[in-house]
């Protein structure tokens, strides 16, 4: 699996012909313009159970100004001290869930994410080596979580749902795992990685 997802991250690049993701791919009258967006990254850290393959999430703080009490990855947006994109994604990982930066082997990124909130989120993969130590930042993370990322990789489980938002029907994809209620952004990349791996 680490061999295949290595490969698809190896056809990435941040060129500008590369396809921008967005909040708004289902809602097009919103006629956004997704050129600009505050700089962020997340992490999709993986790591091997006795049973598989599992991509680490967190359910954010019911206290965050945006998004509070979603399922997403670590992530945040850039900071002054941050060198790169990459290394934006390590540190939000490290604050938010404890797992040190050392711990985390990036296999590669892919297609960016805009959100209705305007951020422009660039998704990293990274594979978590030796003792895991999670703990969540109160401020910020509500509860860390595993899923399986074959479950989250397979096309087959995304769905298209709806909600009213201020008198209005906005569409949006989802990947529901058990109690779990995955959408939005968070199942945005999902699909756009799920996608990358089915080479379409």
């Amino acid at each position: 699996m680490i061999d295949r997802l290595s490969h698809a991250l190896d056809k990435a690049s941040l060129s500008a012909q590369q396809k921008l993701y967005s909040d708004f791919d289902l809602n097009p009258d919103d006629n956004k313009d997704l050129s600009q967006g505050r700089a962020a990254a997340v992490l999709l850290p993986l790591v091997l159970r006795e049973d598989g393959w599992q991509i680490i999430m967190t359910v954010r703080s019911q206290q965050m100004p945006t998004h509070a009490g979603q399922i997403s990855f670590p992530g945040g947006g850039v900071a002054k001290t941050d060198n790169s994109l990459g290394e934006t994604a390590l540190r939000e990982c490290e604050e938010e869930t404890g797992i040190l930066r050392s711990q985390v082997k990036l296999l590669g990124e892919f297609e960016p994410y805009h959100t209705v909130t305007n951020y422009l989120i660039t998704p990293f993969v990274g594979i978590v080596e030796g003792e895991i130590r999670l703990r969540a930042d109160p401020a910020e993370v509500a509860e860390i979580f595993e899923v399986p990322f074959s479950f989250v990789s397979d096309l087959d489980n995304f769905r298209r749902d709806s909600r009213q938002w201020q008198g209005v029907e906005r569409f949006f994809y989802a990947v529901p795992y058990k109690n779990r209620y995955i959408w939005g952004a968070t199942a945005g990349i999902l699909r756009a990685l799920a996608l990358r791996l089915a080479d379409k």
